[in-house]
């Protein structure tokens, strides 16, 4: 659990300009996620097979494009692995008001 101590001024308009800011970038990395997912259910459904197995069993040589192909499935892999990572990142956060 991640706590955010905000210490204003000014009032709580500030925890809530936070907080939306907050709200903003999740809904942007839920959108590139939905992205994300799609690129990767295209390679999925093309060679007929999870993301696990490719990542266990294939090479480059496997795939008809080769290598660029081969790094773009794995690259949208290592992007989900983060964005995902940051998302729960931002979900834990608590607020704490001084």
């Amino acid at each position: 659990m991640t706590t955010v101590q905000i210490k204003s001024d000014t009032g709580n308009d500030t925890i809530d300009i936070i907080k939306t800011a907050i709200d903003a970038e999740l809904k942007r990395l839920e959108l590139g996620l939905q992205r994300t997912e799609r690129q990767i259910a295209k390679f999925e459904d093309e060679y007929k097979i999870s993301s696990e197995i490719f990542l266990l069993k294939f090479t480059a040589e496997d795939m008809k494009n080769g290598d660029p192909e081969y790094i773009a499935w794995a690259g949208e892999l290592k992007i989900k692995e983060r964005i995902l990572a940051d998302i729960n990142r931002l979900k834990e956060i608590q607020y704490v008001a001084k």
